[in-house]
């Protein structure tokens, strides 16, 4: 009986060592799916690069180091070239061009494998009143709105096929119209119990936070208190504020004084949209507000910014006009506009230099500084790519009333550039650590519907003008600081899982590119170019670009908050 046991021992130790053995043992040949051999590595973090390979299986990152005589599906040589962390776009408006066409061609091609949304506006929570709105503000694209919440919208892309992954913030102008409507007034007790629990149903569902976007009616007539308690609300489930703040221009540092306070009294993170000094006579500013933020940081607040790499912003027309023209809405506005006693109201206060708001059309130092890009009606198309100032001339019109017509005629905010950065600003945001990117644009390419309009270049080069005319060119900053600021920075602001590194058990979000020739190659003039130079590009394990061009692959997922409930 004791021999027949001892037997048994013997069987079982040796297969449990031979097991154990299997385990961890080296990966058996053609045990990969990909390895992307001989590239120079940046992890993300900020550490020195490696000369080592990256092994991928299924939708991870199993290995880093040397796997020369290993075997895959798919063997990339990146002898010559940089590995990296796929980028973060910290600030994506690809809404609705998702929907179009779910390749993100002109961010894929810079090597950005997550796009994150949710500037003030958010595809959702919607009633009929926010559906009516998003309907009547389709310009170019038109799609069908077949999701309720925001998790359901991001859901809803994921299951049509995107290629890259998507996340968002819940755009409190959305919440705000969703209880409220477009009126200026302040919620009741009632209405913000509302507010509240909209926001925790979404952020319970995988939201990142709040995003506000203040310059903007009905974002606007939002105070303070009130955006303090909604963001308490996402606090609660580990959420992010982030913001255009209510001003960029001539209260910039009072702006940030209410975001910081945001910060503090709603105990929550809080990051800058695009910061910026808006407008020649706050260029000065930007020393003071970098300053400000750094000083919040040591007293333990999370202050973090995101920006863009070009000296004009793109927003509407509209933007040129105080911010009361829009209370109640935009058929409100364009009523308003047809009105000659109003007219001639509105027309003072955009003269005005010291107003209340954010006056962009002052801040662009004239209307020869205001580019048009995107029209609603077929009829003022032809004027796409004139300045505000060459569209008065044709017309024999004063420049204010040009814009008010415009928006009149074409019942559209009107889409439109204003050159209101300064170059030497734009290097001083990029020399600080805790600035991320964002091209506060959509991604879209050079064909179809996309071709009706012109989008700010930074839409097709935001990510590469980085590694090209400001890393190579202008040595402005240092490759293992764009690669950790383009990646694993905004992963950990955002709180997502597994993203932003290239480690063991990450998800494989991989870009390969020759930092000789990475550049961006859209201008203001012909925005729809693709940049050069991004070689091959993983989302999720999946190859997406192959040799700098798209493989069709659409294997991009929704990701979501810490928060989510499971």
């Amino acid at each position: 009986m004791m021999k027949r046991n001892f037997f048994w021992l013997t069987v079982f130790v040796t297969a449990f060592t031979t097991f154990a053995q299997a385990g961890f043992s080296a990966p058996a040949p053609a045990d990969f799916d990909v390895i992307i051999k001989d590239g120079t590595v940046y992890d993300g973090t900020g550490a020195e690069p490696k000369q080592v390979d990256v092994a991928i299986r299924g939708d991870r990152i199993v290995g880093i180091g040397d796997f020369k005589t290993a075997k895959a599906k798919t063997i990339i040589d990146a002898k010559g070239l940089t590995v990296a962390p796929g980028f973060i776009n910290m600030l994506s408006w690809s809404v609705a061009s998702l929907i179009q066409d779910g390749r993100s061609q002109s961010e894929i091609r810079q090597g950005v494998t997550t796009e994150i949304m949710g500037e003030g506006e958010s595809m959702g929570p919607l009633n009929d009143r926010v559906r009516e709105h998003m309907l009547r503000q389709q310009t170019d694209i038109k799609y069908d709105i077949k999701w309720n919440t925001l998790a359901e919208y991001l859901q809803y892309l994921e299951k049509r096929g995107v290629s890259c992954n998507v996340a968002s913030f819940i755009g409190a102008t959305t919440i705000r119209e969703y209880v409220i409507g477009f009126d200026d007034k302040p919620p009741t007790t009632e209405q913000l119990d509302q507010m509240r629990e909209l926001v925790r149903k979404e952020m319970e569902a995988g939201a990142l936070g709040i995003g506000t976007s203040l310059i903007y009616p009905p974002a606007f007539y939002a105070k303070t208190d009130e955006l303090i308690e909604l963001c308490k609300v996402a606090a609660t489930y580990q959420g992010k504020y982030i913001s255009h703040m209510r001003s960029e221009g001539n209260r910039l540092l009072e702006a940030l004084d209410e975001l910081i306070r945001i910060s503090r009294e709603a105990k929550i993170p809080a990051e800058v949209y695009h910061i910026k000094a808006s407008g020649r006579q706050n260029w000065p500013k930007i020393d003071d507000l970098l300053s400000r933020i750094e000083t919040a940081q040591k007293e333990g607040l999370k202050i973090t910014a995101d920006m863009y790499t070009y000296t004009a912003g793109g927003t509407g027309l509209d933007a040129s006009l105080p911010p009361w023209t829009e209370d109640g809405g935009y058929p409100a506005l364009f009523k308003r506009l047809r009105d000659p006693a109003t007219r001639e109201k509105i027309k003072a206060e955009v003269q005005k230099p010291k107003g209340a708001w954010e006056n962009l059309y002052l801040d662009a130092g004239g209307p020869e500084h205001i580019l048009l890009v995107e029209f609603k009606s077929e009829k003022l198309k032809p004027l796409t790519g004139k300045t505000l100032a060459e569209v008065a001339k044709m017309r024999g019109k004063d420049p204010i009333d040009t814009a008010m017509d415009l928006i009149a005629e074409d019942e559209s905010r009107i889409g439109a550039l204003y050159f209101i950065i300064s170059e030497d600003n734009v290097k001083k945001e990029l020399t600080k650590p805790w600035i991320s990117f964002g091209s506060d644009e959509a991604s879209q390419a050079p064909e179809g519907v996309f071709l009706k309009s012109n989008p700010h270049p930074r839409a097709y080069g935001n990510f590469a003008r980085v590694l090209g005319k400001y890393l190579r060119d202008e040595k402005v900053i240092p490759m293992k600081e764009a690669i950790r600021r383009l990646s694993g920075l905004p992963a950990t602001n955002l709180g997502l899982d597994h993203r932003g590194f290239l480690k063991e058990g990450m998800f494989a979000d991989v870009v390969v590119f020759d930092p000789a020739t990475i550049a961006d190659r859209a201008t203001f003039d012909k925005p729809h170019q693709y940049a050069v130079g991004m070689k091959d590009v993983f989302v999720n394990g999946v190859q997406v670009l192959k040799n700098g061009e798209h493989t069709g692959a659409k294997p991009g997922r929704a990701l979501w908050g810490p928060g989510k409930t499971k």
